[in-house]
């Protein structure tokens, strides 16, 4: 992404049976895939969080494929907002 390119930032949540299912792996191969980046982490509370910083459609992108997750997974819910923050990520990872 360009300097200059509009950027938006979402810290999202998802909880369900979305650890031990290859969420995050799956989680970075499409970030990949759509060009976003940021990171995602499983939590102690069996949920697993996640940054996406991108365009306005890889962001949308992400957020849609969040609420699916990979096939092993089963998504309950998910909580999405928008953060400000001046950090840029190089890549998409997982933490």
């Amino acid at each position: 992404m360009a300097g200059d390119t509009p950027i938006e930032t979402v810290f999202v949540q998802i909880r369900g049976r979305v650890q031990g299912v290859g969420f995050r792996q799956s989680t970075v191969r499409r970030a990949h895939l759509v060009g976003a980046k940021g990171w995602v982490q499983n939590l102690p509370d069996g949920s697993v969080e996640a940054l996406v910083q991108g365009t306005a459609d890889q962001v949308d992108q992400m957020l849609e494929w969040l609420g699916r997750g990979p096939p092993a997974a089963e998504v309950q819910q998910i909580e999405s907002r928008s953060e400000y923050i001046d950090k840029r990520y190089g890549s998409f990872q997982q933490l």
